[in-house]
């Protein structure tokens, strides 16, 4: 995830619902065969997910909503998004492959002094399907001149890296990889969605918004699922 453009607060008034979605996947149940390791797991992560909450907002007279303070520190907001997307495809779907895992660059000489590493958001894997997810929490999902909106170059740029790179480093030439930016929808009127073939690749741009009840927010992220490997 890429936070060096970022500056504004992403959630604003009624940003108490969105957040209560957020930790509504760590409220699951953990007595599911599991053992206490599972549930000490989600229990830790949701205590610092209260702990963030606790510190991070403040009451408002505004519409007696919730606001989130603006002193918080929104590297913790980015981290907590793209978390919450991996671990809750790890815990729904445990027949994907779920990881943060990083994309070697394809060199043709192998001197790969001074490069940065590639660190994916998320990347899903199911028999010879790969999806690079990178999430975006950012106040604006697109970018706007001359009024025109269009997707942030730079994050387009970079998905398109990571799946070309991915691709090529795949010796099975029948595995097919897309990408995907997962922005965390504003309230803004232009919200991205759309879908691309580039250079025999699937990139794809999608909002997840998460101002609605948990269950909706579930079917945002299953329906990406489905979309791409088929699987429900």
């Amino acid at each position: 995830m890429d936070i060096s453009r970022t500056t504004e607060p992403l959630i604003e008034d009624n940003s108490a619902s969105g957040l209560k979605s957020l930790v509504g996947v760590f409220f699951s149940e953990a007595e599911d065969g599991q053992g206490r390791v599972e549930a000490l797991f989600f229990y830790r992560m949701l205590l610092g997910v209260c702990q963030f909450i606790i510190e991070g907002m403040l009451l408002t007279t505004d519409r007696g909503a919730y606001k989130l303070a603006s002193f918080v520190d929104q590297k913790e907001m980015f981290h907590l998004y793209e978390k919450f997307i991996l671990e809750y495809y790890n815990k729904e779907f445990p027949q994907l492959k779920a990881n943060a895992s990083q994309i070697p660059w394809a060199l043709d000489d192998g001197v790969e002094t001074m490069l940065p590493k590639m660190q994916s958001d998320i990347t899903l894997s199911y028999e010879d399907k790969i999806l690079i997810i990178d999430a975006k929490f950012w106040a604006h999902s697109t970018q706007s001149q001359y009024d025109k909106n269009t997707i942030h170059s730079g994050n387009l740029y970079q998905i398109f890296t990571y799946v070309k790179n991915r691709t090529a480093s795949i010796r099975d030439t029948s595995s097919v990889v897309a990408g995907m930016l997962l922005y965390a929808r504003t309230d803004e009127m232009i919200q991205p969605d759309a879908g691309y073939r580039m250079s025999g690749n699937r990139i794809s741009v999608k909002t997840l918004d998460l101002n609605r009840e948990f269950q909706v927010i579930a079917n945002q992220l299953n329906a990406i699922v489905e979309e791409f490997f088929g699987v429900a």
